[in-house]
């Protein structure tokens, strides 16, 4: 596999993006898209409904730090204020069950693979050296908001998408056993959760979901999604990173479902289904993904950029279509691009919803 790797040009190599898998478009705008009002949403047979996630307590005080532009300010103030509006509207959810991970806690997780160090922080440490910084990281969080306990995860690229077509001509590469279970056995040693992301490129989630059902059988292995190399939906035959890919909610709905069969078949407690978004096309019909109290869906503010743009891009990408727990991810070289300062935690626990799922890169 690492002469696979080292022959064929690793896609966002081949973009021009760095540490992980994100053509982010840090530079242009961002779109104009106004938070709406979500009545109902389809849901599974599941307990009655719960409202709104939330930390169970509000104690954090959520400010911006000093020297952020008025840029960055202006575009704080809209998105907490949109948050907050949508927030009093957001769709109804299922109460949790026992073993629920959210919104109990807060995920803080390290993303990456281990065989590049420009993928993300999981890759570009040695693992104690890594392991260190991720317990720095989980730290704050617990500093910033002590009411809402911090839960460590690792999030491996499992399979990642190419730049070229492989054997198969699914621009994709596999990531073996040994390897998953060498980063599961550091998440292991920091009683973290590990996630496992998919990067389809021309597969499907239904070619490369079955392969990992043996590791999701655990209870602390969770999985994640990368839309923006799902290469279907109008997209079939572009090559992963020339333009930006799609995923459907009749797509998330049949992957929450082999989850829901698995968690229930084998008693185990609710999986967390992360699904990475930095713009309004890469979920498409997002109002009708079902919500299951045995899967719990997180939808990820993914893509790096100035403070300001993050923030709007929560608020026009997140808050614009709710759907059930909400993430932010955080990129320790791209996000200081211009000499930004990293947002710190107390500056993304302004948002509404707050995160309960932080992701590094």
């Amino acid at each position: 596999m690492n002469q696979f790797l080292s022959s064929v040009l690793i896609i966002w190599a081949a973009a021009g993006c760095t540490a992980g898998h994100e053509a982010t478009p840090d530079a242009k705008p961002v779109a104009d898209v106004k938070a709406e009002t979500t009545a109902t949403r389809p849901t599974a047979s599941a307990p009655a409904p719960a409202p709104a996630p939330a930390a169970p307590v509000d104690t954090a005080r959520p400010q911006l730090i000093a020297h952020r532009s008025k840029h960055d300010s202006i575009a704080y103030a809209s998105a907490v204020a949109v948050g907050r509006r949508t927030l009093a509207n957001w769709p109804a959810v299922p109460a949790p069950i026992e073993g629920s991970p959210l919104p109990s806690h807060r995920i803080v997780a390290f993303y990456g693979n281990p065989l590049s160090k420009r993928m993300g922080v999981l890759g570009e440490y040695p693992p104690d050296e890594m392991l260190a910084k991720l317990d720095t990281a989980v730290n704050e969080w617990q500093r910033a908001d002590p009411a809402t306990p911090t839960q460590p995860a690792l999030q491996l690229i499992a399979v990642t998408a190419q730049g070229a077509p492989g054997k198969d001509g699914m621009y994709r590469l596999r990531m073996d056993t040994t390897l998953i279970e060498k980063v599961y056995g550091w998440a292991q040693q920091k009683h973290a959760l590990l996630f496992l992301d998919i990067q389809v490129g021309h597969s499907t989630m239904q070619q490369e979901l079955p392969r990992l059902m043996p590791f999701l059988s655990r209870p602390d292995v969770h999985l994640a999604i990368d839309p923006e190399f799902f290469m279907h939906h109008a997209k079939e035959g572009v090559v992963p990173g020339k333009k930006f890919g799609q995923i459907d909610a009749k797509d998330v709905n049949w992957v929450t479902e082999q989850l829901r069969q698995l968690v229930t078949e084998k008693h185990l407690p609710p999986k967390v289904l992360v699904i990475h978004r930095f713009r309004t096309e890469m979920v498409s019909n997002a109002k009708q993904i079902q919500l299951d109290p045995h899967v719990q869906i997180v939808m990820d503010m993914d893509g790096f950029g100035p403070p300001w743009q993050k923030f709007e891009s929560y608020r026009d990408y997140i808050d614009a279509e709710p759907v059930e727990f909400t993430g932010f991810k955080l990129f320790f070289h791209n996000d200081a691009q211009g000499g930004h300062p990293l947002l710190t935690p107390l500056e993304v626990l302004g948002l509404r919803p707050r995160p309960l799922y932080i992701q590094y890169q």
